[in-house]
C-alpha cells in the first residue's frame, strides 16, 4: 500500500474518532510525511558514519602525504638558500678582488704614463746620440776618402 496524503488524512480521522483530536494529532506528527522507505535507520546512519570516517581518513592521509612533500620542498629550499649564501660570500670576495685589481691597474696606468714619458725622453736622447755618431762617422769617412783621393792624384 502506498502512503499518500489522502490515506494519511483518513488515518487521522479514524484516530480522532478513537483517541480524540489531541492524541491523533500527536500520533500523526510522529509519522513521517512520506513512505517508510525514505526513513534512515540507526544502521543506515552507522554505515554512513563509517563511510565518512574512511573518507576523512583517506583525506587525512592525503594531506599527510602533501605535508611530507611540502616538508621535502622546504628542505630543498633551505639547502638552496644555504648554497646562495655561500655564493653571496664568494661574490663578495670576488668583488673585493676586482676592487684590488682596479687599484692595481690604476697604479700601473699611472706608472706607465710616467714611465712612457721617461722612455720617450730616453729614446730621443739615445737617437740624438746615435745620429751624432753616424754623422761624425760619415764625415770622417768622406774626409778620409778625399784625403786618399788627393794622395792618389798627387803620387800618380
Amino acid at each position: 500500500m502506498v502512503v499518500d496524503e489522502r490515506s494519511r488524512h483518513e488515518l487521522y480521522r479514524r484516530l480522532e474518532e478513537v483517541l480524540g483530536p489531541d492524541a491523533a494529532t500527536t500520533l500523526i506528527e510522529h509519522l513521517p510525511r512520506v513512505g517508510w522507505a525514505d526513513v534512515a535507520t540507526r544502521h543506515d546512519l552507522a554505515a554512513l558514519e563509517d563511510r565518512l570516517e574512511l573518507r576523512f581518513a583517506r583525506v587525512d592521509d592525503r594531506f599527510g602525504a602533501i605535508d611530507l612533500r611540502f616538508d621535502a620542498v622546504d628542505l630543498r629550499f633551505d639547502a638552496m638558500e644555504e648554497r646562495f649564501k655561500g655564493l653571496d660570500e664568494r661574490f663578495k670576495g670576488i668583488d673585493e678582488r676586482f676592487k684590488a685589481l682596479d687599484w692595481r691597474f690604476d697604479a700601473f696606468d699611472d706608472r706607465l704614463k710616467g714611465g712612457l714619458a721617461d722612455l720617450r725622453a730616453t729614446f730621443e736622447h739615445e737617437l740624438r746620440g746615435q745620429t751624432m755618431t753616424m754623422v761624425f762617422g760619415m764625415v770622417s769617412v768622406v774626409l778620409t776618402m778625399a784625403a786618399l783621393a788627393f794622395a792618389l792624384v798627387r803620387f800618380t
